[in-house]
């Protein structure tokens, strides 16, 4: 996948920029940095301040501190990169966010991830955000083409395309390449992992269509993994959904399993033992969790909303927040298990996008730290 950067003034010099990054624990975030190659790189990231909470989990960097104006004025850095974490705020307090960013003579860039927010039933309160946020950053960054022209037709402001770097740690994904070409036998595994439905996700519009679907193919399989959460009376219980697939778990047509949150080996071993991924999707704008089937070689099937399809290659059906077409839906699982495609991103690939990713940000960090008066020795 290409990457489209503005060109820069002149390449950063040996001192390092301090980015004040929101978050930096974030495996997106982390992996924009070169790899293994701190002594290389041009950028050192803060690490997230704990956040006002009280017994915050383990690595938990929500909500950001970083994102109150107190914080910025307090902390010294080059610039600030706005990742993730603003969901809860108000758009006024990310004014003053911003505000105290460029009062402190510091520069304010935003990767824009999410032009709609998975999380949010109503788009309302995030289109506020971006509307106090993107006109008041130095410099945009979002993953595809699309995202960028909905960038520039929204708010007239330009973005660079830097496309989203692997999930899965390498290692992982050699052991995961190697595990799929050895594999000899086992049904053809469809996945949908309806997690702890996010307001995103339709599940229920799709399950009746993709079960009929694959039980109609010679060996294959439909699994559904569902947080308890969801299934045992939880705060995102669902009894249409948890009621249709008990049932069909009890007639043999769905491979059902409920657990909790999985650590990252177990998910990673989930999504690697899967032939396709159903994005059960009806609005978004990006995919960690394609990225993540792409990296362990696992097909998607993906919405048609978002710019999911301009990540990297993946089957297509037509759903959005108003419209299903379930025969797209049928007709691309039958393809997939047609023609077993293979559309995983190699880790060789992986590692030179990681090496553009990392400098595309450099370049753009320097040109806002000189717009700011930041020293950058050339």
């Amino acid at each position: 996948m290409s990457i489209s950067v503005a060109p820069a003034s002149a390449q950063a010099g040996p001192r390092p920029l301090t980015i004040a990054s929101v978050p930096s624990g974030h495996v997106y975030v982390r992996h924009l940095a070169p790899e293994g190659a701190t002594h290389e790189t041009r950028v050192r990231r803060l690490p997230d301040p704990p956040p006002r909470v009280a017994d915050p989990e383990p690595g938990q960097w929500w909500p950001p501190a970083m994102l109150d104006p107190a914080w910025v004025r307090a902390h010294d850095f080059d610039l600030l990169h706005l990742h993730f974490g603003f969901d809860a705020l108000r758009p006024e307090d990310l004014v003053a966010f911003a505000d105290a960013v460029h009062d402190t003579g510091r520069g304010l860039v935003q990767t824009v991830h999410d032009l709609r927010n998975p999380h949010h039933a109503d788009r309302g309160l995030h289109d506020e955000q971006l509307d106090a946020l993107v006109p008041r950053a130095d410099a945009l960054l979002t993953l595809t083409p699309g995202a960028a022209e909905e960038i520039r037709r929204r708010w007239g402001r330009e973005a660079t395309v830097v496309p989203h770097p692997h999930v899965v740690d390498l290692r992982t994904m050699a052991v995961a390449a190697d595990c799929r070409a050895r594999r000899r036998t086992g049904a053809f595994r469809v996945g949908l992992h309806v997690k702890s439905l996010r307001a995103s996700m339709a599940p229920m519009r799709l399950l009746p269509t993709l079960a009929e679907t694959v039980a109609a193919l010679p060996d294959a399989v439909l699994q559904v993994n569902a947080h308890r959460d969801v299934m045992e009376g939880g705060a995102r219980e669902d009894a249409e959904l948890r009621g249709w697939l008990r049932r069909a778990a009890e007639a043999g047509r769905v491979d059902l399993r409920v657990h909790d949150f999985l650590p990252d080996d177990e998910l990673w071993a989930y999504l690697g033992s899967l032939d396709l991924s159903v994005l059960p999707y009806r609005f978004g704008t990006h995919s960690g969790w394609l990225e993540a089937c792409r990296d362990l070689g696992t097909t998607v099937l993906a919405p048609t909303c978002g710019y999911f399809a301009e990540q990297g290659p993946v089957l297509g059906y037509e759903h959005d927040e108003d419209h299903v077409d379930l025969d797209s839906l049928a007709s691309a699982v039958r393809r997939a298990h047609a023609e077993r495609p293979r559309w995983g991103a190699g880790i060789d690939e992986r590692r030179a996008q990681r090496r553009e990713v990392a400098r595309a940000h450099e370049r753009v960090y320097a040109d806002v730290a000189r717009a700011h008066g930041r020293p950058v020795e050339r």
